[in-house]
């Protein structure tokens, strides 16, 4: 059974006592796992354990990180009382005692012990590794990662969903509250409540929610979030980025992992909807972009925007907070942001200035219509990738020069017989490849994908189009034709 001191730690976090990488597992979910054969003997099966851990060290204390289910065949177990209070003190959510080949059955005294301190003891029968034990726990993570991704996603839509409603900011809190099984409140600068949504909540808890928003208040330079507990609940409040000096406060009876997130999101919906001299035309476009994100074809919200011209702007980056994207649209002027997979899009007057933003990552399209705005997100995301293949702050689409001469239609026309040979992954891998000059390295970074892949794709682009990718003029010719897809 036992098959050595390997450890079996997962990765660790930044920092003791961060968020884990994955929601934690409760210990009745690997009880519950007949295959596995473990038995209670000490302490609750509630506990929720983070990660597995093996060790035979007599003190494992300066290896145990925290939230474990530490692991052991006692090996050099000589003291049961001193290990256990070890192990408590280094804050292990259970322990696991496999028998045989040292111990034939759990030492009585580490049961005592156990039970004294309110550890939770395992015993692993000889039939199971303790490699299948960690298993099973690693694979319950990711089923429940993926459940709270899930969780998370189908939050987002349905925020998003309440945004676009008649009466945007009751149905956002409404929606919060329901999606975080709690109460959600959006409580002026004074700390009165300006609007709320969700189920009651004890008068305890809706005080000492109404002071922990008090803590974030209007001040510069003042925190943006908060957390605490009260009236039995868990409680949090944001301040929103419109600022008036509004805060949301949420009161919930548990907070799963992705509940921060959740509430990100909120956050941002909340800012803009709330944001000061909301005119009845950004209310139309904040509305025409919802119907964006949530999949309606440009051409159907093109009549509700502004004629434009318009600059779209895609950007990666920031502080990796919440707020980030609502503190990137306001540097930047404009109300109409989303963001998705990490990449910020954003929606702004081609008149309003696009400036290099610290510690983000800009690519920007050139002036298009509202009809043109397909055409201008993919000109941003190209611009982005150049940006990041040239780690360069802020790069912008150019239509210029010698490709401005020539008419539009005409050379679309011929960019499509120029380039029907091609795949759309091929035609984008040349597009890339020819901006950046034909360096392999920045275009696999740029496109994330392998060097290797970047030459096979170009040589099969050579092979299919007949042309001989090294002669500048010919690079010239496609890159104008792809240009002017």
């Amino acid at each position: 059974m036992y098959e050595g001191p390997i450890p079996m730690t997962a990765p660790s976090p930044s920092e003791p006592g961060s968020t884990p990488p994955a929601p934690p597992v409760s210990l009745a979910a690997l009880l519950a796992r007949p295959d596995l054969g473990l038995r209670l003997l000490a302490g609750p099966q509630d506990v929720p354990l983070h990660w597995v851990h093996t060790s035979e060290m007599a003190d494992p204390h300066p290896y145990l990180l925290g939230g474990e289910l530490l692991m052991t065949a006692g090996v050099q177990l000589t003291d049961p009382a001193h290990y256990v209070d070890r192990v408590v003190e280094a804050g292990a959510a259970a322990l696991a005692f496999g028998v045989t080949p040292v111990y034939d059955t759990v030492p009585a005294e580490l049961v005592e012990a156990c039970e004294r301190h309110g550890l939770p003891l395992v015993e692993v029968p000889p039939r199971t590794p303790f490699t299948a034990v960690a298993r099973a726990l690693w694979r319950l993570m990711a089923e429940a990662r993926l459940h709270e991704l899930r969780r998370v996603t189908e939050a987002q839509q349905s925020l998003a969903a309440a945004a676009a409603r008649p009466a945007p900011v009751p149905a956002v809190l409404g929606a919060l509250a329901s999606r975080l099984g709690g109460r959600a409140v959006l409580f002026g600068a004074d700390g009165t409540e300006s609007a709320a949504a969700g189920r009651e909540v004890p008068a305890e808890a809706a005080r000492a929610l109404r002071d922990l928003a008090g803590v974030l208040g209007p001040r510069p330079g003042g925190p943006a979030s908060a957390s605490g507990d009260g009236g039995g609940l868990r409680l949090a409040a944001y301040a929103l980025g419109g600022g008036d000096g509004l805060t949301l406060g949420v009161a919930t009876e548990r907070r799963g992992p992705g509940d921060h997130t959740i509430a990100g999101v909120a956050v941002v919906l909340l800012s803009l909807l709330t944001a000061p001299h909301r005119g009845a035309d950004v209310t139309v476009r904040d509305g025409a972009l919802v119907r964006l994100l949530l999949g309606a074809d440009p051409a159907e919200v093109a009549g509700t925007l502004a004629p434009g011209p318009w600059t779209v702007v895609h950007g990666r980056g920031g502080d990796g907070t919440p707020f980030a994207t609502a503190s990137l649209a306001a540097a930047l002027g404009t109300p109409l942001a989303d963001e998705t997979e990490g990449t910020v899009r954003l929606l702004l007057p081609s008149s309003s200035p696009v400036t290099a933003q610290q510690g983000w990552t800009l690519g920007a399209s050139a002036p298009v219509t509202a009809p043109e705005l397909a055409a201008g997100e993919a000109q941003a995301a190209r611009a982005l990738r150049r940006a990041e293949a040239s780690r360069t702050a802020l790069v912008r689409h150019r239509a210029s020069g010698f490709a401005a001469l020539v008419d539009r239609d005409e050379a679309a026309a011929y960019a499509r017989d120029a380039l029907a040979p091609l795949t759309e992954p091929l035609a984008e891998t040349l597009r890339v490849w020819l901006s950046l000059h034909g360096s392999w390295d920045r275009t696999a970074v740029a496109l994330e994908i392998h060097r290797n892949t970047v030459r096979q794709r170009i040589t099969r682009c050579a092979a299919l189009l007949d042309r001989d990718l090294d002669d500048p003029d010919v690079r010239m010719e496609l890159w104008f034709a792809l240009r002017a897809q």
